[in-house]
């Protein structure tokens, strides 16, 4: 027999799992990025760790641009 208690937490984790369809589509921006920025810094060790870094913080980078580019 289940309680009350533990119907609630099913019902929070379904509702928690309708909601998250946008993570693919990062995640294949991100891959796209890094092959990129791998690309165009092969070389050393320390170029591949300064591509991963641009690939994990180009999203945050085209957002600002955009937004400066929608400001009237």
């Amino acid at each position: 027999m289940i309680n009350e208690n533990s119907r609630k937490h099913v019902r929070k984790t379904k509702h928690a799992a309708k909601a998250g369809g946008g993570g693919g589509i990062w995640f294949f921006g991100f891959i796209g990025a890094l092959t990129y920025f791998l690309h165009v810094h092969s070389g050393t060790f320390w170029l591949v760790i300064l591509a991963i870094l641009k690939a994990v913080v180009w999203p945050a980078i085209l957002i600002y641009h955009l937004l400066l580019f929608l400001r009237v």
